[in-house]
């Protein structure tokens, strides 16, 4: 079966991020990327690889359900 319905991967990672007092550089070192990969993230012009994605749960100490969703 298929859908024409397409979802979106969204984050609340600017939130997050602001709650651990982390600027988007801070957030990049922590987790091995460019600070230009993280923004990318934030505007969804990036969809983050799973082992990435795990790597800001863990840097954010948040769970993936808390940083990401599907629209």
């Amino acid at each position: 079966m298929t859908s024409n319905h397409q979802l979106t991967l969204k984050n609340n990672l600017k939130v997050a991020r602001a709650e651990k007092a982390f600027n988007q550089s801070q957030l990049a070192k922590l987790v091995g990327v460019s600070r230009q990969t993280i923004s990318n993230i934030e505007t969804y012009e990036y969809i983050p690889s799973a082992k990435l994605a795990l790597l800001i749960c863990i840097a954010l100490d948040k769970n993936f359900e808390e940083l990401f969703y599907f629209e």
